[in-house]
């Protein structure tokens, strides 16, 4: 029998003797995999080794920590160099066009790498697989890539990749939707003191320069029972801080049979013993209610920290991007979020230069936020993406005016930032210190609960706990402090 046979005939086997229940289907398939894990390191005389790369939202982020705790619960170890990895994953973001041609580029070095390395396998998941030309793509000029899946099925991680690894073909299997979710598998995490926490996915606003509905779907809600679950035993395994995650957390319980609010859930998990920090990502302005805002302001251990994406300034191109609020509501918005938590940190994101926008309109946000003074605020070039109502709009605007914009913008933006954070310098704050500082030998990295980052002399072994810090001097978008 030849090898292609012995092969497809191993490959039949297993997906002929695979469970129907999803959750011990998928653990079958990681046993599969393990065995395969233990055959090659036996003849390779080594430890098989995997990289991740992830672009994109703390949501990818997520989804990567789940395929690394499948692939370390097969016997894959972590590597940080590409040129040294046997299993290389791209999570990719397609919210922009740069991220798409990001990938693009680092795929032709993966194509070098797998000259010299036949055995190497490709994958790539994500967003940025949800679009039909994309797929295409690599269909036809990245046919070197092994497996393509998107974001619907990463649950089916192990199955994919053992399906992979027993043909000679590209596998390739990308779902519209689910109704499907999975959230019981193996999970590595990158912190062993916090936690993103899935609470729904999808986003059902269709914002008319967004394409994120297009690829992650329409709006589906965890059970509350699952989510608080879920980080009773993160509390368990040490973690004291965890960031509530979706595309609208605000709008959260939709298609439950339980009737249950964002503000209920949140309340709920406040009360959780051994949970010393609550965030979550990102609000809708539209569906912030005055219930959530009493919850932030009753809990001590919800971060007084806001992220409101506002988008714009004028309420003529707030209607054209559909995002169901004038600037007149977003400004009353914030004044009452003030009024009931006077110390709230406020970010936002704003995109310059979408269709039509007049520079009276960019003048419009600019004052907004000038009004407002965000602690921070991401800003972005409007990005035309393929499928959204906003790439059909005509009177797109510039290269040139858009940058100049953008630079007018971004000081605006950085000036106030710096001018808010110098508001704390001198005062000592409680730090969560996260991680040894990268440029400085000696030196910790720890964030406030208003976000922002402080940088001072410290122990290794202090990493993960809470600790005084004296904030010496702004930086603008970081602190130098000592601790107390």
């Amino acid at each position: 029998m030849s090898k292609k046979l012995i092969v497809n005939k191993i490959l039949y086997d297993i997906l002929e003797n695979a469970p129907e229940e999803e959750i011990t289907r998928q653990e079958y398939f990681i046993e599969q995999l393990k065995e395969y894990v233990a055959t090659k390191e036996k003849v390779l005389n080594r430890k098989l080794k995997y990289i991740i790369n992830t672009f994109g939202c703390q949501m990818n982020a997520r989804d990567s920590e789940k395929i690394s705790g499948i692939l370390e619960s097969a016997g894959f170890m972590p590597s940080d160099d590409e040129k040294h990895a046997d299993f290389v994953l791209y999570n990719t973001c397609t919210v922009r066009e740069n991220a798409n041609n990001k990938v693009y580029g680092r795929l032709g070095y993966l194509n070098s790498l797998k000259q010299k390395n036949p055995d190497m396998i490709i994958a790539l998941c994500g967003c940025m697989m949800q679009e039909e030309n994309v797929r295409e793509k690599i269909k036809t000029t990245y046919r070197f890539v092994d497996l393509v899946f998107g974001t619907h099925n990463i649950f089916k991680f192990a199955e994919l990749l053992v399906s992979s690894i027993y043909t000679n073909k590209q596998v390739m299997e990308v779902w519209d939707k689910t109704d499907k979710i999975v959230e019981e598998l193996p999970i590595v995490r990158k912190y062993s003191y916090k936690s993103g926490v899935n609470i729904m996915f999808g986003c059902d606003n269709f914002c008319s320069y967004c394409i994120v509905p297009y690829v992650r779907g329409r709006e589906r809600s965890r059970k509350s029972e699952d989510i608080i679950n879920e980080i009773k035993k993160l509390i368990s395994d040490g973690v004291t801080e965890i960031m509530l995650l979706g595309q609208n957390v605000n709008s959260y319980g939709k298609g439950l049979d339980e009737k249950i609010t964002f503000a209920e859930l949140l309340d709920r998990i406040a009360k959780i013993e051994g949970l010393k920090r609550i965030r979550f990502m990102t609000s809708h302005p539209k569906d912030l209610s005055d219930e959530l805002i009493d919850v932030i302001a009753k809990h001590d251990n919800i971060c007084k920290h806001f992220h409101l994406p506002v988008q714009s300034g004028s309420t003529r191109v707030l209607t054209e991007m559909n995002r169901h609020y004038t600037r007149e509501q977003y400004l009353a918005l914030v004044d009452k979020i003030r009024a009931k938590i006077p110390n709230i940190a406020l970010t936002t994101d704003i995109i310059v230069g979408f269709p039509g926008e007049t520079e009276e309109e960019f003048e419009e946000t600019l004052d907004l936020v000038k009004r407002v003074r965000y602690d921070s605020a991401f800003t972005f070039i409007y990005s035309k993406r393929t499928g959204t109502r906003a790439a059909l709009m005509e009177d797109q605007i510039p290269e040139d005016v858009v940058s100049k914009r953008f630079d007018r913008l971004l000081k605006e933006v950085q000036k106030i930032s710096e001018e808010k954070a110098k508001e704390l310098t001198g005062k000592t704050v409680e730090v969560l210190i996260e991680e040894e500082n990268e440029k400085e030998e000696g030196f910790l990295t720890g964030r406030l609960e208003n976000n922002s980052v402080v940088h001072f002399k410290g122990d290794k072994t202090l990493i993960g706990s809470y600790k005084n810090v004296h904030l010496d001097e702004c930086k603008g978008f970081y602190y130098i402090g000592t601790l107390q």
